[in-house]
Parts: structure tokens; C-alpha cells; sequence
């Protein structure tokens, strides 16, 4: 009885970031397929920034931020 090849599925993802994929090469650097500076585009706006979140004026930072885009 020989195995079946288990197939891979792809992890579900946000469709700002559809075909992203990341690997860790030999050295241990991290290696990607989209640009840096894309994905921080996507983090700054998507994730909230827990060493600003203690800021009192950080709501106020937010709605500025939302405004502007």
C-alpha cells in the first residue's frame, strides 16, 4: 500500500497580501516575495502598535492617521 502525496494546502491570508510567501534561507535570513516596505504599509495600517497604545493622545494619533488616508 504506497502513501499518497499529502498535498499542501495555503494559508488563508488577507487579500491585501494574496501570494505573500516567506522563507528562512540557510543563514537564517528571512526571504520574501514582496517588498518591505508593502508589508509595513499593511502593518501600520491593519495592526495596532502596543508601545503606543499606552500614550494618552494615541486615539487622537489614530483618527489623524485614518483621515489622512
Amino acid at each position: 500500500m504506497a502513501k499518497q502525496p499529502v498535498k499542501k494546502k495555503k494559508p488563508r491570508v488577507h487579500k491585501d497580501l494574496d501570494g505573500f510567501e516567506v522563507s528562512i534561507n540557510q543563514f537564517g535570513e528571512l526571504k520574501s516575495n514582496m517588498d518591505i516596505e508593502k508589508i509595513n504599509e499593511f502593518l501600520n495600517k491593519n495592526v495596532d502598535d502596543k508601545k503606543l497604545a499606552e500614550r494618552d493622545d494615541y486615539e487622537d494619533m489614530k483618527r489623524k492617521k485614518k483621515k489622512k488616508d
